[in-house]
């Protein structure tokens, strides 16, 4: 299948996942009494999921640092235990619905600052009229989702 249709497909069921995960994870925070213990647990099971991938794909790795790879390009992790511990401390406080909009708020400010200035060896894609349109309007999306879950 063409790349315009798998690349999309996947990261749309990658999107469904998220809020899904927020429901799981901070209901099970709730009921460990410990948003960084659900949190903890999350990434055990995603570390056996991740190891078994990558060892039944790939096979045992010979390199996990390099010289030739910026010290920074390795603190995705830290995002993602800062997002993980967030959300499954807010949304049982603040709703899952709410809490999922605001990270997509801030994805769509992140992604068009990282598109247009090529950022981290990111493909550059320069700011348009018609992609700061489209940012206000998900912008104003975003509110009046929040607006109406509130």
């Amino acid at each position: 299948m063409p790349n315009s249709i798998v690349y999309p497909s996947l990261m749309l069921v990658a999107g469904v996942g998220i809020p899904i995960m927020a429901a799981l994870n901070s209901g099970l925070g709730v009921k460990l009494g410990s948003s960084a213990l659900a949190t903890a647990v999350l990434f055990f099971v995603g570390l056996i999921a991740s190891l078994t991938y990558l060892l039944t794909s790939e096979g045992l790795p010979t390199h996990l640092f390099q010289r030739n790879i910026t010290w920074y390009f390795y603190l995705g992790g830290l995002l993602v235990a800062f997002y993980t511990l967030s959300i499954t401390w807010v949304s049982p406080k603040y709703g899952v619905g709410n809490a999922i909009s605001f990270v997509l708020l801030g994805q769509l400010i992140a992604i068009s600052i990282i598109d247009h200035l090529g950022l981290f060896n990111a493909q550059q894609f320069t700011m348009t009229s018609n992609r700061a349109i489209g940012l206000i309007m998900m912008v104003i999306g975003v509110f009046l989702v929040i607006k109406r879950a509130a």
